[in-house]
């Protein structure tokens, strides 16, 4: 599940590895892909978020709506991958994006995927170069199928609210999820009986990942063994609590893929402060 940048230079020549730079930003629309431009590592292809990683909005499914599974695969097989490829995604955020498309690979029948440890930015410390170069597109055949088990709607969600069988994690920042700030969405606060584990806590400093123990350890003090259900603003940065709880190895997760922004635009639904 992850992959050093040692590891990474060693496979820059392996046709069977694909690498996607996922860097973006919530504010700045361009900016992964201005990022992109002026440098990545070798061979990366660019994966833009609200462009390849998220479908058609309805103003009820949140700000980053998965697209759907045919069209997802049909972009992986747009930069190659086959059944036979070692998927790598990075970004410079510690994961917070490039866990998107780790756990969205998972979803299509892809697990042959990793993240980067420390994204670009262990990268470049590492001494490794960039490169300007766009990779020419290089379409396969590739067919794959959505497990549904992988996800949780809004209504399955709220039948289970303050149950002992679910453990509801939010993966924003601990300003968001009181209500102190919401520089997102209309609405501040989480859902009653969240608890919340900020993605950041899974990082060391460099912002490569804590070890497996220490993972598991917060994990399991947050579910108590619990079904885990992630979630954050739009089904984003819960993919990186997903990834984390599963590299720690507990693999009873599912993501809330439509997260505060869906669960906020029907006013019926709970919503809890602080």
């Amino acid at each position: 599940m992850l992959t050093s940048a040692q590891t990474l230079k060693q496979n820059s020549n392996n046709p069977h590895w694909v690498i996607f730079d996922c860097r973006h930003d919530l504010i700045d629309l361009s900016k992964g892909e201005r990022l992109y431009r002026e440098g990545h590592i070798t061979g990366a292809h660019f994966a833009h978020l609200d462009i390849d990683l998220s479908g058609e909005k309805n103003g009820r499914n949140g700000r980053h709506p998965l697209p759907s599974p045919a069209a997802f695969i049909a972009f992986l097989a747009r930069h190659g991958v086959s059944a036979q490829s070692h998927i790598v995604a990075y970004d410079d955020v510690g994961g917070q994006f490039a866990a998107r498309l780790w756990w969205m690979c998972r979803w299509v029948g892809f697990d042959n995927v990793s993240l980067l440890d420390g994204g670009i930015t262990k990268w470049l410390a590492d001494g490794y170069a960039l490169s300007t170069e766009v990779p020419a597109p290089k379409t396969v055949a590739l067919t794959g199928h959505a497990n549904p088990l992988m996800l949780i709607t809004a209504d399955e969600l709220l039948s289970r609210l303050n149950t002992t069988t679910l453990a509801l994690i939010d993966a924003r920042a601990p300003e968001r999820f009181i209500g102190d700030v919401e520089p997102m969405d209309p609405v501040a606060g989480h859902i009653p009986g969240a608890k919340n584990h900020f993605y950041k806590n899974n990082l060391q400093p460099d912002m490569t990942f804590k070890p497996h123990e220490q993972l598991r350890a917060a994990f399991d003090t947050l579910t108590n063994h619990a079904d885990a259900v992630h979630y954050c603003g739009s089904g984003v940065t819960a993919c990186a609590n997903v990834y984390a709880m599963t590299l720690a190895g507990i693999n009873n997760t599912k993501l809330y893929s439509g997260s505060w922004s869906e669960w906020i635009s029907d006013a019926t639904r709970p919503v809890v402060t602080k």
